[in-house]
């Protein structure tokens, strides 16, 4: 794609002294709020236990982080835009730090998940503003590239870190202190950030429209509850109000949009088709996934009774293949085509998922680990080369909203991924056949199950894990078919949608 800069402004940036050091402190908060994410899967058959909640507020301490920060990733990305992209990276990490510690210390259900959303509206400032900086620091194809390269192979570093760190934490200590790790990380961020990153906003931005942040909050939290709700509860009165609430405010939150002298968003972005192609690649991936991959710790954990530490390094080859698919995604996008290195990669994913279909209670570990090992190849490849389509479709000036939207995607899939997804797992379960005097909690989730199993009879309790188990992986595998369904599908989308796509030369 031909750049947009002049080549002077070109040359001097490929020049800027420091850029490399500089990604090096962009690439800290991205491990920060990928470690915050795994380390969640981990930590919740423990927050089952200690916090007791409920299946419904289960699935809300998992998804609730990702409903706030879809809805407001739009409005910081734009304020970045406004205001400066370092300094609101600065404040959104010192405000991640301070609420980790909610979430360590949090002793409700309720409490959790207030903690969980107010950690969104702190991370969704991080995103947004790390890929901005990119843009605005390389403006180079190549160079950028390779950055977003590391960016994408930093946050599936994170992924592997945090289940190994967590798990270390989980033998050792409580629940709590896997939200503690992101405090060290957050503290270097912040010290070295204020040294080593430039300063970068577009320099004609126009006002912060706040009636549109609100219309993007309410939309976007509104139909992603809808769709929770609606995959949990059958499609009632409640979740169709606020589908059509959230419907309105998104309207009119576009309608805005466009008569706006300096929106919020520009939509126009969406008029280039590879634009629209890779952030419709992205939600629809991280859909499919996103599932699967909140109740996979559980299976490894509470199904085959794995420890914490062994469970997490038991994921690591998704995140090992991710790291070195991304390293390599854009000069293999440039050899061959961008279409056939997100198509290909897409479908590498599903095709994995298709085998997890034949999960059972007493799988070995080599055929997970090999599924494991190609999503994350897949992964890798796709996510990568969507980044920097993003990036290199607009203008530096409007990177920060370019990014947000790319984000928003991410989000948004993972919100609806674990309603959807999680909600056919949760279903399934909850039908299990379980022993006489079986507590209600048991089938709430299968970690209250486990706990109820502790205070029962040897054989009660052995024939109530097997029931519940079973019901577990049913769920599991139905919801891994479910999503190797979308990833084909998004894969042969993204094949006509990329069409004539290229990187920057």
């Amino acid at each position: 794609m031909t750049s947009t800069l002049r080549p002077a402004t070109t040359t001097e940036a490929v020049q800027r002294p420091g850029r490399w050091l500089a990604l090096s402190v962009l690439v800290l908060a991205v491990l920060l709020v990928a470690v915050d994410a795994t380390v969640l899967g981990l930590a919740t058959p423990y927050i089952s236990e200690d916090l007791k909640p409920t299946g419904t507020q289960l699935l809300w301490i998992g998804d609730v982080y990702s409903f706030v920060i879809a809805g407001l990733l739009v409005s910081m990305g734009s304020l970045g835009d406004r205001i400066g992209r370092k300094r609101i990276l600065l404040l959104g990490a010192t405000a991640f730090g301070a609420m980790s510690v909610l979430n360590a210390y949090a002793t409700t259900p309720e409490l959790m998940i207030l903690a969980r959303a107010l950690l969104g509206v702190a991370g969704a400032t991080l995103m947004p503003a790390t890929l901005a900086l990119i843009r605005n620091i390389f403006h180079d194809p190549r160079e950028r590239s390779l950055a977003v390269g590391i960016w994408g192979a930093t946050a599936s570093a994170g992924t592997a870190v945090g289940p190994i760190v967590g798990g270390f934490l989980l033998e050792h200590f409580w629940w709590g202190s896997v939200f503690l790790i992101n405090l060290p990380v957050m503290a270097v961020l912040v010290l070295v950030g204020i040294k080593l990153l430039p300063e970068s906003r577009n320099p004609n931005p126009g006002p912060w429209d706040m009636l549109s942040v609100v219309l993007s909050l309410v939309g976007m939290i509104a139909v992603v509850y809808a769709v929770k709700e609606a995959a949990s509860h059958g499609v009632t009165g409640e979740p169709i109000a606020a589908g059509l609430l959230g419907a309105a405010a998104l309207y009119a939150f576009v309608r805005r949009q466009l008569t706006l002298p300096t929106p919020l968003l520009d939509m126009r972005l969406f008029r280039n088709r590879g634009f629209s192609g890779a952030v419709l690649a992205d939600l629809l991936t991280i859909l499919g996934l996103s599932g699967l991959v909140f109740f996979l710790s559980q299976y490894l954990q509470l199904v085959q009774e794995r420890p914490p530490l062994e469970a997490g390094l038991a994921e690591l080859p998704a995140a090992v293949g991710a790291v070195a698919a991304g390293l390599v995604a854009g000069a293999t996008a440039r050899r061959y085509s961008v279409r056939a290195v997100v198509s290909g990669g897409l479908a590498a994913i599903g095709l994995a998922l298709a085998s997890l279909t034949v999960l059972d209670e007493s799988t070995g570990y080599p055929v997970l680990g090999a599924a494991l090992l190609v999503v994350g190849v897949g992964a890798g490849f796709s996510f990568t080369v969507t980044a920097d389509v993003i990036l290199s479709s607009v203008p530096k000036d409007q990177a920060g909203a370019a990014s947000a939207v790319s984000e928003t995607a991410y989000e948004l899939g993972a919100a609806l991924g674990i309603a959807v997804l999680g909600s056919i797992v949760t279903g399934v379960y909850r039908g299990f056949t379980a022993p006489p005097g079986t507590p209600t909690g048991a089938h709430e989730s299968l970690g209250g199950a486990v706990e109820a199993a502790s205070g029962m009879p040897m054989n009660t309790a052995q024939d109530l894990l097997a029931s519940a188990r079973g019901a577990f992986v049913d769920g599991l595998t139905i919801a891994a078919g479910a999503g190797a369904a979308v990833l084909l599908a998004t894969a042969l989308a993204a094949w006509f949608m990329l069409k004539n796509q290229r990187l920057g030369l």
